[in-house]
């Protein structure tokens, strides 16, 4: 048996507003960060779990607070006893009362709880010596079932539809599992489309992403419409007819405002419109996907729950899901989120744009791929180029596809330099 003896977390920041990478209608300047955790155990191997919450910049501080709130109470305990049964373990935490009044199962601590399961499936999946897509990928549909909490999502998807979902995509497990390490699986990238970059800028990266193989880009729209239109049709003019263009308003639209503003875009051939709304607006969500059809839109990279990725979907409001790595509690509620979105038809495409989240997120889409949905048709994990080089195992894109990881883990371990060198203290400027 061994025990946890200890855990460490970490205000890691990055200043990415000094380029405008990652700038948004939204989010003008921000500071790609990890709320870090390193869990230690007294185990004879040295491995430790770790994992992290994105955030970008200030506020980080506050997301460190919340999972050393979460983070002592796993203290002494029995690891080999968490890691038999995290299916218990994540109930444990966002069943909690006290916790759940801060809540509930939404916002700082939900993750904060989030990043505590994570570390914990990295320490089983290094344990085991798998990446965590390939150590999920060869769980029973029994063994995955247990770990998904089906409390308020029984009107739209019971445990026993999540058997058969699992068990049908059972029998072709290996050969996809082959064609994923032969072949990869699909990216796109949201590199030339941050809204603080000049033109001359967009148009040298939209041509490089075409040449890097990428079949999609990304650009990031509504703060002006006529910057908007300037943008996409150099766009489209860089990467030619036949490269997908999608667009992402992160949040900033009212629901009439949204409705009118993609209307004037849609004549770039969109490949999807992001975020056009408040993200937990289901009903807005709902009202613009009937409006602006047949341009499907996307939403859920700010996703805080299960239960409103279960609405999304019950009211038709969303084309293609967009789960985040880090957003929600952990590993075990966006495997929820997958079967959610087999069960509704609805293609996942997960959300990666900040520092980590390409590492990790990839590992959810690859465990769809082989146990789950089994398709890659509609599907693809965004691919932005910063910030790889500080990960323990760094993403690896080639030909516009990601490359299946095979370091044991979860992906999320930053190397102990990057993490010495972009530590934030207390009176440093944010």
């Amino acid at each position: 048996m061994s025990i946890v003896t200890g855990f460490e977390t970490l205000d890691v920041r990055f200043e990415t507003s000094a380029l405008l990478d990652g700038s948004d209608a939204m989010n003008p300047d921000p500071d790609y960060s990890a709320a870090y955790l390193r869990v230690r155990t007294d185990a004879a191997d040295g491995v430790d779990g770790h994992s992290f919450v994105f955030t970008i910049g200030r506020g980080n501080d506050v997301q460190v607070a919340a999972i050393d709130a979460v983070a002592h109470r796993v203290l002494g305990r029995d690891v080999e006893a968490i890691l038999d049964d995290l299916g218990g373990f994540w109930r444990e935490f966002v069943h909690d009362s006290q916790l759940r009044w801060l809540g509930p199962e939404k916002g700082v601590m939900h993750m904060a709880i989030g990043a505590v399961v994570n570390a914990f499936w990295d320490l089983k999946a290094k344990r085991a010596g798998l990446p965590l897509w390939q150590l999920l990928a060869g769980m029973t549909p029994e063994e995955l079932v247990a770990l998904v909490d089906f409390r308020y999502l029984s009107d739209a998807l019971t445990p026993e539809e999540a058997l058969d979902l699992l068990r049908a995509a059972e029998p072709g497990r290996a050969e996809r599992e082959r064609e994923l390490l032969a072949h990869g699986y699909p990216a796109y990238t949201t590199t030339p489309g941050w809204l603080g970059y000049p033109d001359d800028k967009l148009r040298r990266l939209a041509r490089e992403a075409v040449d890097d193989g990428f079949q999609q880009i990304k650009l990031k729209v509504g703060d002006r419409l006529q910057d908007d239109l300037r943008r996409l049709a150099i766009a489209r003019e860089e990467v030619g007819p036949d490269i997908r263009i999608a667009i992402d308003a992160n949040q900033r639209w009212d629901r009439d405002q949204a409705i009118e503003w993609i209307r004037a875009l849609e004549r770039f051939d969109l490949a999807w419109v992001e975020e056009p709304t408040s993200p937990d607006d289901v009903l807005a969500h709902a009202a613009i996907a009937k409006a602006v059809a047949p341009v499907p839109v996307a939403t859920g990279e700010h996703g805080m729950s299960r239960v409103l990725f279960k609405q999304l979907l019950q009211a038709r409001a969303a084309s293609v899901v967009q789960i985040d790595s880090t957003r929600v509690a952990g590993v075990n509620e966006n495997i929820a989120i997958l079967l959610l979105a087999a069960k509704f038809g609805v293609p996942v495409c997960p959300h990666a744009g900040g520092v980590g989240l390409c590492e990790a997120v990839q590992h959810f889409s690859m465990f769809d791929f082989v146990a789950v949905s089994g398709s890659q048709d509609g599907r693809m994990i965004e691919y932005t180029k910063h910030l790889h080089e500080h990960f323990v195992a760094p993403v690896e894109v080639a030909g516009g596809r990601y490359r299946a990881p095979l370091t044991p883990g979860i992906g999320m371990e930053m190397l102990d330099a990057s993490l010495t060198a972009n530590e934030f203290r207390a009176g440093t400027p944010a």
